[in-house]
């Protein structure tokens, strides 16, 4: 196949939709978001997502890997310049390959066998949610819900901070309450989280089937939705501190919880 002329025009039409992905409204828009980095690129293409184009610039990227991706990818990879990859990548030092991905829309109806589940109530912080993907990865949690809003799965530093987590790992984005039938229909004890509760999280076993149930980093849970768990305990603060980020809470919780249900 006779190689592809590097594109090194700003304005070129696939660079210039490229850029756009860094902006929601065009995600949104596209049902398409950008994947950046040799690792975070490989795991898309291991998991079977689909790959519009692959954007690669032969004089930065010199991994043998990721010099396979874009041979693997044939027809959708393209060169471009370094200036053209530094246009559109999200952080100083780009190692040179960058992804146009399918976005996937899953519904609850697509989850199967699931025992340990995480919900997010209107998250903000999207480097927390992709951090949280990559914990639950790590402990063997099996899906992810992302209730009542709040930040975009697809965002950039989402993406990236799911060390590849994100394409191997359901990720449900719905209401409280339909998450709250689905829970009650398979048998779920939710575990809701509170700094305002006397509950120790080293007190509580969990059963056969739990979730991980955590408001947004402003907010906690609202009143009604610790009602709607089964259970309800906090993470003791010791020094001057009041609450811990998102992500090592849960993070924290997972370990814990995860190792307490092993040792019944």
């Amino acid at each position: 196949m006779t190689p592809k002329p590097i594109l090194t025009s700003l304005n070129n039409p696939l660079i210039k939709q490229a850029r756009a992905l860094r902006q929601r409204k065009a995600r949104v828009e596209s049902g398409l978001f950008l994947v950046e980095g040799i690792h975070h690129v490989g795991e898309a293409v291991e998991a079977g997502w689909e790959i519009q184009s692959l954007l690669y610039a032969p004089e930065i990227l010199t991994s043998v890997f990721g010099l396979e991706l874009a041979s693997r990818l044939g027809a959708r990879s393209q060169p471009i310049s370094i200036e053209a990859m530094k246009s559109l990548a999200g952080k100083e030092n780009p190692q040179g390959i960058i992804a146009i991905v399918r976005q996937r829309q899953m519904k609850i109806a697509d989850l199967h066998s699931v025992t340990v589940a995480v919900a997010l109530v209107a998250p903000q912080d999207p480097g927390n949610v992709g951090t949280i993907l990559r914990t639950m990865d790590a402990v063997g949690a099996e899906a992810l819900f992302l209730l009542d809003g709040g930040v975009e799965l697809y965002h950039p530093t989402a993406v990236r901070s799911s060390m590849g987590a994100l394409f191997w790992m359901p990720v449900i984005s719905t209401a409280f309450d339909d998450f709250l039938t689905w829970a009650r229909a398979g048998v779920f004890q939710l575990i809701g989280t509170s700094a305002h509760v006397s509950a120790d999280y080293r007190s509580l076993a969990p059963r056969v089937r739990w979730a991980l149930v955590l408001g947004s980093e402003q907010k906690g849970l609202s009143p009604e939705q610790l009602r709607a768990c089964d259970d309800v305990v906090s993470l003791p603060m010791r020094g001057r501190v009041s609450s811990l980020n998102l992500a090592v809470a849960t993070g924290a919780l997972l370990y814990a919880l995860n190792a307490q249900r092993q040792a019944r």
